[in-house]
């Protein structure tokens, strides 16, 4: 899927915590919080539905 939305934290359990809310909404992970050569923490998830292909409506289950 080509939607996806990264977690940045500047520490391990703001990452996580971040990440537990994009589950709480919907999403899936795909990439647990891992460290980040920069000195940041990051996490991404994807959605578990997919939107509407006429760009309107309710989210169609997927």
């Amino acid at each position: 899927m080509a939607i996806r939305a990264s977690i940045q934290a500047d520490s391990e359990d703001e990452c996580v915590e971040g990440l537990a809310r994009l589950v709480d909404a919907g999403f899936a992970p795909v990439m647990m919080p891992r460290y980040m050569t920069d000195g940041r923490w990051m996490a991404r998830a994807v959605p578990t539905q997919k939107a509407p292909t006429d760009g309107r409506g309710p989210v169609a289950a997927g």
